[in-house]
């Protein structure tokens, strides 16, 4: 569809050129010039159109995530944050921001490609690195992203946010030691609410998985707390319960993650799990 308009577009120019160009274009100077003037409203009403047009696949995009979020549960953290502003004038920029929207978008293989190329041109740059780990971390390209954050965090120790993805990478590759190094940092330097909070759950999931669940229950009863919307960490928390011999403790925890949004996938989970061990069944272990 954008084609044939581009292409009708691109005649009606080509014609008009031809004409400017032609033995008797000083005598029809005025009808060219309103060829040219209709010309460029036709070209600025079609800009037009597919802005709102993009505006409103956005909306699309949105409700399909909410469709994805009823019917699975990530445990990475949402990606979020304000659209780049173009800011140069060799073209990374524009890279940078068209991988901003890939990400959002959900298209991590194409934000990948574009942010390489954000980063060809500007080497370096820190905003197009922070994305690209990004990307290559929801791709489940792990040690890809491994590296990237590893750039970040070099030129930005602070940056709880790359700190908390090396966590989750770390976790991810049962780097248990380094996961836990990275996440308690975050927590020590508490600049951003989001890193705070993630870092306290992937310690809950570190230590579930290590069969510490004492220690697991601790985080999670944090996270929690920072976040109670976070009903991942009510489905975990009942786990590590469980675990430990709490049983009712994990019923209890359960019944509230379903309480406090029955709509949620991770909400789902933890009435799943009150019907598995209502019928005398084990729940999964780490």
């Amino acid at each position: 569809m954008v084609e044939s308009v581009v292409a009708a577009l691109r005649a009606t120019y080509q014609k008009i050129a031809g004409e400017i160009e032609s033995p008797d274009a000083s005598d029809r100077r005025e009808e060219i010039k309103r060829e040219i003037i209709a010309l460029f409203k036709e070209v600025d009403q079609a800009i037009a159109d597919l802005s709102a047009l993009k505006q409103d696949i956005r909306g699309l995009v949105d409700r399909y995530k909410e469709l994805v979020r009823m019917s699975g549960g990530s445990q990475a953290p949402e990606f979020s944050g304000a659209a780049p502003v173009h800011a140069d004038h060799i073209g990374a920029s524009t890279f940078i921001e068209k991988g901003w929207s890939l990400i959002s978008l959900g298209d991590y293989a194409g934000a990948i490609q574009a942010l390489t190329k954000a980063l060809a041109l500007s080497p370096g740059d820190t905003r197009a690195e922070s994305l690209l780990g990004w990307a290559q971390m929801l791709n489940e390209e792990y040690d890809a992203a491994l590296d990237t954050f590893q750039k970040v965090l070099t030129k930005e120790p602070t940056n709880s946010l790359a700190r908390i993805n090396v966590g989750y990478v770390c976790l991810k590759k049962k780097m248990f030691g380094e996961a836990i190094e990275h996440l308690s940092k975050a927590i020590r330097l508490d600049n951003d609410k989001k890193a705070t909070l993630y870092a306290h759950y992937y310690l809950g999931l570190v230590y579930l998985e290590r069969e510490m669940y004492e220690d697991a229950q601790t985080f999670f009863q944090k996270t929690i707390q920072l976040g109670p919307n976070l009903i991942e960490a009510y489905y975990e928390l009942g786990r590590a319960q469980w675990l430990s011999g709490d049983r009712d403790g994990a019923v209890a925890t359960w019944e509230a993650g379903y309480k406090a949004n029955r709509f949620n996938p991770w909400g789902k989970r933890c009435k799943e799990m009150l019907d598995l061990v209502a019928k005398g069944e084990e729940p999964p272990r780490p």
